[in-house]
């Protein structure tokens, strides 16, 4: 049984689009209008049609100016430590100046990641009265256990 994914061809615009704005950065670090017009087009999409971006991509995101955030092309990132053990990583747009703080803790994990967020881990629970081919039967030790009625007539 497979998932149908609504709005399949639109999510495969938006990976499209990403996927261009890195490709153009890759060639050519000097096209960052261009990667960023692709980043803008994806942002808009995604809006108008109201659909969730995967975590690590909205990361890799500058929310002021859509650009595409990439360490030591565009964006500079630096690791910060803040009272005590909590460490950050803070990643900085070159363009408009824009930063991000990120938690930079190795044993958390996202809820998009956790088992419990996937609709396909989850069963549904039965609750209420039992079924009704159920009977009860009475043990020879005065016990009270109960039977489906076709286990019992099969064992008759």
């Amino acid at each position: 049984m497979s998932l149908q994914i609504k709005d399949k061809d639109a999510y495969q615009r938006l990976n499209y689009l990403y996927q261009a704005a890195h490709c153009v950065l890759s060639q050519n670090p000097e096209n960052v209008e261009l990667a960023r017009f692709y980043c803008f087009t994806q942002r808009t999409i995604a809006k108008r049609l109201v659909l969730r971006q995967d975590p690590s991509v909205k990361r890799t995101l500058c929310k002021k100016c859509s650009s595409l955030l990439i360490p030591g092309v565009t964006a500079t990132a630096r690791q910060r430590r803040k009272k005590g053990k909590t460490r950050f990583t803070v990643v900085s747009c070159l363009s408009c100046g824009q930063s991000k703080t990120l938690l930079n803790n190795p044993d958390y994990c996202l809820w998009v990641d956790q088992p419990e967020a996937q609709m396909q881990q989850h069963k549904p629970q039965v609750t209420g009265p039992p079924p009704k081919n159920q009977t009860k039967h009475e043990e020879p030790d005065g016990s009270v256990s109960s039977k489906s009625s076709a286990a019992s007539g099969a064992a008759s």
